[in-house]
């Protein structure tokens, strides 16, 4: 490989690796490549980088393209990088004279992402923000007391071009659909297809390296069955980026290697225990720009467009309609729908906004405990850094929020590829626990929800093909672990926000035993949660996913973001599922809904309320308008990924936060800082609805800036307008210069129409899991149980303090670990390393993870940051030394609120477990502008008994090298063992 990156310090020190001999689930058998042998001595389905893998279809959506033959013994690695290997621990490099001083002097990591640009620095892709700095307005509410609402933040407000609310359709999600990975299906006529020139808005007119595939082209290729070429164990460095002469051409030099995925090489990001968790199902897409969706993935969804109410007649066969004179009515496919804020609003240009296959309704990936999917992500956007419209960068890396997924597989930020290239997410989609808890997989509550006829590779005692039985098939791991609802998303290096903000994020829905999504289904594991019954499992007839997210646009209706600001990023508007103000129709019966703050720095309080004729509401509705409103009650049942203990009633009957006041969470979620997510259940048959209410998601929660929330909005002084923001024009131009009164999106956002039902509802009854009734997943580290207060009592302790110590102004933010400085973030330093306490073991054994008790404190200044920690949830002991609010005591999170807004406390004490997969990961904050300036640091989960370090990968448009990593002092010790008693 021609590398242009040199390790900055190399040290020679002896380690030791161990492979283990496991019962696996091949890739190989009969249909498979053969076998080869790699370097390490460990055993490669389809021989090395590039050779082929079984047909382990186990079960697509439509159960077919089953393996027939059985499935082999193999052996899987395990344990770090033989010497000879390119990402050979090194060091150990320990102490602040490497991980402090060194580090500093270093060119940025990411450098090589800007290589060919005017300036090659980050200066490039900023270059054509429709708003450069010198031309924003800063707001100073001491010469100005109106100067109060920074909103869109440094920018004039968002022109609407006519638009009114509640006059579109709110799109549903749009399935990936996942297939069969099979060799059989591999021989793709059609290659990645390249950039070229063409009409706007869909491609540059005049600069192919400016420009992106076309739409049609793409879709024929994505539509494509199957992955060519097969994917491997190890990173396929040998097929070339299709790209290279155009790339070539734009760095002005020849490709001499230019490898087709941007995967580091190696046995340090090779799949862990590749062949035990071979991926059975798989699917392609690409980070595109905005174009025309012609209907490639109709026939991809799992209801086809002809079941439930999504068939003829149903109430979502109807994709898309809107009552804007000229605006499409979409029946029974995606085809025809371009990418629109509102009917009214101008198409979306290729360069403003980019999402997965370039198209809306935004994408849902939908996965099955115990079947392994595969993510090949192409990335279709423009070679040249610049050609972004001024913001978001065209190097991405992907993060799964927040599977139990392998390092090399979790969107590490430094891990990123570019144009031209893919990259092979594999994602084993397994229970935490599957080494030490549940190893015969005898627990029917951990299993794989299933059609008659399919089956699934699962290592047990006996590992092989299991067939389906009673709708399941049994898998291994702790079934408390079972997770539900996720996302993912961009993770570049100092991009994150702006590349999640424009439109790199996806949805994902885990279906499991205990939530398969048909709610008929009664075996006694199953919950039965609102969903549907025509398909055996994944009905989506009343599971709705919402994705909602503040954005803001220039004159030309563009997407647009401030680039220069370090406190956070927040826009006028709040779309919900990409559109502004839409409606839905909703069945006259129960539904859930998993609710996703997916903005970059805004928190968000929601309410609902239903309109009510006449003035015999709980709240008056404007003066003269004839209607007022009540609250309506709800329960929620998942917090982040995670289905809880209990259902939380939020009908005023218990005081969930104990400050003696049941009523003031009647109808109103608590605080939703970025990224989390709340899974509710509302009865729209009950609490006096009926078919032909209307009824309103509302936003309470004010920001006057990005650094915190403010406060909340009374829904009186909202639903009365006497809470009215308002657009000010200074200069008299007829173009509003700022917002005053209030934040603008604070209001109601989304229109709800119930319609009737004729059905019955046999989904539960959320109020019989309150509280004191029945359990729907128990945590599995339970603060009250006394096994685990002694586990506790004996835990390691670490405390994360994230705050602006020893900041810069480019850097402002900094994460201070066990009581040291604050650093920066640098993908070379290592900040924490907990060890496995085990590797792979075979089925039958029991055991234990490595259990950690992790401190994260807000350093103070008026700030507000969401904590979220890759890879394992954790259970909150504490918040500022007391027990957490009901919603949070009963459940597992991965994002922590630390701040002085409501709901929260300026430090969060959590209890976490560390099993299965090693490697390097994540924590940071939430609010991306945070994490981009620069409130993110690394963590290694080590292998047992560990000595040396894992090397940092650092890629180019050559291929990625890897330079050594230095650890702070306290990375293996944190700051303690046994300090706290429960």
């Amino acid at each position: 490989m021609a590398g242009v990156l040199k390790p900055w310090i190399r040290v020679s020190v002896v380690i030791f690796s161990v492979a283990l001999l496991i019962a696996c689930s091949g890739g190989g058998g009969s249909s498979g490549g053969g076998s080869g042998s790699g370097s390490d001595g460990g055993t490669d389905v389809g021989g090395g980088n590039n050779g082929g893998g079984g047909d382990n279809g186990g079960g697509g959506n439509d159960g077919e393209g089953q393996p027939q033959d059985p499935p082999v013994l193999l052996t899987d690695f395990f344990g770090p990088p033989p010497e000879d290997d390119p990402s050979a621990f090194t060091g150990p490099l320990i102490g602040l004279q490497f991980s402090g001083e060194v580090l500093t002097t270093l060119a940025p990591a990411n450098e090589g992402a800007f290589a060919g640009g005017l300036t090659g620095t980050h200066t490039d892709a900023g270059l054509d923000n429709a708003v450069p700095e010198a031309q924003q307005r800063v707001l100073d509410p001491a010469v100005d007391p109106l100067d109060v609402f920074n909103i869109p933040t440094n920018s004039k407000p968002s022109p609407l071009f006519g638009a009114e609310s509640y006059t579109q359709q709110m799109l549903r999600f749009e399935e990936f659909g996942p297939e069969p990975l099979s060799a059989d299906a591999s021989a793709a006529t059609l290659g990645f297809p390249l950039p070229g020139v063409g009409p706007l808005p869909e491609q540059d007119p005049a600069s192919i390296v400016r420009s992106a595939p076309a739409g049609a082209a793409l879709e024929a290729f994505l539509g494509q069955s199957g992955l060519s070429p097969l994917p491997t164990e190890f990173a396929n460095i040998d097929a070339q980026n299709p790209w290279k002469l155009f790339i070539g051409q734009f760095l002005g030099r020849p490709l001499q290697i230019s490898p087709a995925e941007g995967r580091p090489p190696g046995r340090g990001w090779a799949h862990q225990r590749w062949n035990e968790f071979y991926p059975q199902v798989q699917f392609k897409t690409a980070q595109a720009g905005s174009r025309t969706n012609l209907g490639m993935r109709d026939a991809k969804q799992l209801h086809k467009y002809s079941v439930g109410e999504f068939a003829p007649g149903g109430l979502y066969h109807r994709v898309y309609t809107s009552s804007v004179p000229g605006a499409p009515t979409l029946d029974g496919t995606t085809g025809g729908l371009r990418i629109r804020l509102h009917p009214n609003m101008p198409v979306q240009d290729h360069k403003a906004l980019w999402t997965f296959d370039g198209t809306l309704p935004p994408k849902l990936l939908m996965v099955r405990y115990g079947q392994g999917v595969l993510m090949r992500h192409y990335n279709a956007l423009p070679i040249d850094p610049s050609a972004n419209r001024g913001f978001g960068l065209h190097t991405i890396t992907t993060h799964e929020h927040n599977g139990h997924s392998p390092a090399e597989s979790d969107g590490y930020t430094n891990a990123f590829f570019f144009p031209g290239q893919f990259y092979d997410y594999r994602w084993p989609i397994q229970l935490a626990g599957y080494d030490s808890i549940n190893t015969d997989a005898n627990d029917r509550r951990a299993a794989f929800p299933c059609a008659p006829g399919e089956t699934l590779l699962v290592n047990d005692k006996d590992p092989g093909l299991k067939t389906c039985e009673d709708g399941s098939i049994r898998i291994r791991g702790d079934w408390r672990e079972t997770m539900s609802t996720h996302w993912f998303h961009d993770h570049m290096l100092d991009f994150t926000a702006q590349n999640v903000y424009k439109g790199n994020a996806a949805m994902m829905n885990y279906y499991s035993a205990l939530d398969r999504g048909k709610e008929d289904f009664n075996d006694g594991v199953n919950l039965r949660l609102p969903s549907g019954t025509a398909l055996p499992w994944g009905n989506r007839d009343y599971d709705v996913n919402l994705l909602i997210a503040d954005k803001a646009w220039d004159r030309q209706g563009q997407l647009w973001f401030n680039i220069f600001n370090t406190d956070g990023f927040l826009g006028d508007q709040l779309l919900t599922n990409w559109l502004y103000k839409p409606y839905f129709e909703v069945r006259e019966r129960r539904y859930r809904f998993r609710i996703l703050n997916g903005s970059v720095s805004r928190y968000l309080a929601l309410a609902l309320v239903k309109q009510v004729q006449g003035g015999g509401g709980e709240f008056p509705g404007p003066a003269g308008s004839g209607v007022s409103y009540d609250r309506v009650p709800f329960h929620m049942i998942a917090n982040d990924g995670n289905i809880m203990a209990h259902a939380i009633p939020f009908d005023g009957s218990l005081d969930l936060d104990g400050n003696g006041d049941a009523q003031e969470h009647r109808g109103q979620l608590p605080t939703q800082a970025i990224a989390e997510r709340y899974d509710i259940i509302v009865d729209f048959g009950a609490n006096g609805l009926r078919a032909g209410d209307r009824l309103y998601f509302v936003n309470t929660l004010e920001h006057t800036d990005g650094k915190k929330p403010g406060n909340r909005i009374d829904l009186d002084d909202i639903l009365a307008g006497v809470y009215q923001p308002q657009t000010l024009d200074d200069d008299l131009d007829g173009i509003p210069d700022r917002w005053v009164n209030g934040d603008p999106v604070v209001g109601r956002f989304l229109e709800l129409r119930v319609q009737p039902y004729t059905g019955q509802d046999q989904s539960m009854d959320p109020r019989d899991f309150e509280p004191g009734q029945r359990t729907m997943i128990p945590l599995a580290i339970d603060p009250e149980d006394s096994g685990i207060q002694n586990e506790l009592a004996s835990a390691r302790h670490r405390t994360f303090t994230f705050g602006k110590a020893e900041g810069t102004d480019q850097a402002p933010w900094t994460i201070q670990t066990d009581g040291g400085a604050g650093f920066t973030m640098d993908p070379r330093r290592v900040t924490a390393a907990p060890q496995l306490a085990n590797g792979p073991s075979e089925a039958g054994f029991q055991g234990e993870g490595t259990l950690e008790i992790w401190r994260i404190v807000n350093s103070g200044g008026g700030w507000s940051h969401p904590v979220h920690v890759h890879f394992e949830e954790g259970v909150i002991l504490r918040r500022d030394g007391q027990i957490p609010p009901l919603w949070e005591r009963f459940s597992r999170k991965d994002v922590y609120r630390i701040g002085n807004e409501q709901d929260s406390s300026r430090e969060v004490e959590i209890a976490i477990r560390f099993r299965e997969f090693a490697g390097t990961y994540m924590e940071h904050c939430h609010n991306t502008q945070h994490e981009d300036r620069s409130m993110l640091m690394r963590w290694d989960i080590e292998h047992p008994g560990q000595v040396r370090l894992m090397p940092a990968p650092m890629p180019t448009w050559d291929g990625v090298e890897y330079v050594d990593s230095a650890a702070l002092p306290t990375f293996r010790d944190g700051d303690g063992v046994g300090r706290t008693t429960f």
